[in-house]
């Protein structure tokens, strides 16, 4: 079951064991001025502080492990996940995988998913955002298929691998959970669906029982995931208040049993 540690991320890191965690999943905050709850991201010195979280997570991951890294960028400043990334391969990561999330898609006249529009006659609505999947050589082994999909035309399936499933490829379209309670809605700021982080697990090739930490676990759905997946999850939050969220959010789970 997953637990929540009231820490510094990098503290919380550091007091793991070196090379004992099998996947990281995280979303960091993205520098754009969100106000959370506990911690101010304003511009000074984030780059260099994100360095030193990449670093203790290098620390902490197995050499076979994976770390997916989700950023997002705004129109006025497209390249802060590129900036973000370029900290992580510094810290001695490589850069394995690049996922686009695709939240909404129009398709011909209609639309699939949602986003945050915004108001500007120079910019167009942001609706992707980034995963990076990075590893410690570049060289990890991945289970494709386990986030796979079936094959449109079943004649492909002898024809290519003799599995019903093929690699869903490196678009995924994730729309966000439906809120059903006004209380969901004032969870954290900035979330990512529990598929997202689902997905990931899914992708490393994790065994029950195996390593998950989020650094950075904000409302608690890496943790979520990694419950309803019997992942042994890790989570670090420096807010008591996102805490106390991220204790009620796993029990009503447990208490439905879909954890």
């Amino acid at each position: 079951m997953s637990k929540i540690i009231q820490t510094d991320c990098v503290v919380g890191l550091n007091n793991l064991a070196a090379n004992s965690v099998e996947v990281i999943v995280t979303s960091p905050p993205y520098n754009i001025g969100i106000k959370y709850n506990g911690h101010n991201d304003s511009r000074m010195d984030y780059l260099p502080w994100m360095r030193s979280v990449f670093v203790a997570c290098k620390r902490t991951l197995k050499p076979n492990g994976h770390f997916f890294l989700q950023m997002g960028g705004t129109s006025i400043r497209p390249l802060i996940p590129q900036e973000v990334l370029s900290e992580a391969l510094t810290a001695g990561f490589f850069l394995q995988n690049e996922i686009l999330w695709v939240k909404n898609i129009s398709i011909g006249e209609k639309s699939f998913g949602q986003f945050k529009p915004i108001n500007s006659e120079r910019f167009l609505n942001h609706t992707h955002e980034f995963i990076f999947h990075l590893t410690k050589t570049g060289g990890v082994k991945i289970n494709r298929l386990a986030t796979g999909v079936p094959f449109e035309y079943k004649s492909n399936i002898k024809r290519f691998t003799g599995k019903t499933h093929r690699c869903r490829g490196n678009v995924w379209f994730i729309p966000y959970d439906t809120i059903q309670t006004k209380e969901e809605r004032y969870y954290h700021p900035a979330t990512f669906p529990i598929a997202l982080p689902e997905m990931c697990i899914r992708l490393s090739g994790a065994e029950k029982g195996a390593c998950v930490v989020d650094p950075f676990a904000g409302s608690g759905t890496t943790l979520v995931a990694c419950d309803r997946l019997k992942m042994n999850g890790i989570g670090f939050e420096i807010s008591s208040e996102y805490c106390k969220v991220i204790k009620k959010r796993l029990k009503a789970e447990r208490s439905l049993g879909i954890c």
